[in-house]
């Protein structure tokens, strides 16, 4: 029976005949999969939707302890769909397009479970801004992340957020305003990826740290990435009492 205010999840969404988001669950790890290879997964409303949903869902779900995000084909997510552009110009559809941007960006952090990304090929734009909205990445030797907004005269705005709070702010800055993209190991240096792994290998990588993720108390999980989201911003004192506030809630955990 579907819990009051649980969100309901269709895992057949469609574009067409073909899923534009997959998904399978390997044990106690929901491997969503990104399905628009022809556009390099490139993010429609239907595709947003689809994945924010999913999430939601995941999240909800007590077989799932841990999601991994990755693309179909030979990329992860090649940003905002180009295409879709000239049906933001109708009256609210930009602005109703950029919260839905927002709220899936929101999701990974406000889940209890914790995300992995499989970066499987490029990512670029609102594609990069995805790879590092998880809790850890793992990146294909190969692939590229960039964020070329600047170069075609707009603004890398949502996916900015992510970026500078994980980086420094020089290499940050020059990600956004040269729009250059990076390698893996460039990637990895300036802490935007966790593991860098064999192109053939990335997905089972990740899908080896979910695991790990997964056999973590379900309790203790929760507590850790709901503090460590909320402390990440907050002057020391204020982040310290809220430390101790988990010390209190910890004392109701079953360690079992």
């Amino acid at each position: 029976m579907k819990k009051q205010g649980q969100t309901t999840f269709s895992p057949d969404r469609k574009l067409g005949s073909v899923p534009v988001l997959r998904f399978e669950n390997r044990g106690a790890v929901r491997v969503l999969t990104l399905n628009r290879p022809e556009k390099r997964n490139a993010l429609n409303s239907e595709l947003t939707q689809a994945l924010l949903d999913a999430l939601r869902a995941a999240d909800a779900d007590d077989s799932v302890a841990c999601v991994v995000l990755t693309g179909a084909g030979q990329g992860f997510c090649a940003g905002a769909d180009l295409s879709e552009f000239k049906d933001l110009q109708q009256p609210g559809a930009a602005e109703a397009r950029s919260e839905l941007t927002m709220q899936l960006h929101l999701a990974f952090s406000r889940m209890k479970k914790p995300v992995v990304t499989a970066i499987n090929g490029a990512a670029m734009g609102g594609g990069a801004g995805l790879a590092i909205a998880g809790d850890l990445a793992v990146m294909s030797a190969s692939a590229r992340i960039g964020y070329p907004e600047a170069k075609h005269g707009i603004v890398a705005a949502i996916a900015m957020a992510n970026l500078v709070r994980q980086v420094g702010r020089k290499a940050a800055f020059e990600l956004v305003a040269l729009g250059e993209p990076i390698g893996a190991a460039k990637a990895l240096a300036l802490g935007v990826v966790n593991r860098v792994a064999p192109d053939a290998r990335v997905l089972e990588e990740a899908l080896a740290l979910a695991a790990q993720l997964a056999a973590v108390s379900r309790p203790a999980m929760a507590e850790t990435k709901r503090l460590f989201h909320e402390v990440a911003d907050l002057p020391l004192d204020r982040a310290l009492e809220r430390g101790r506030e988990t010390n209190r809630r910890m004392r109701a955990f079953d360690r079992k």
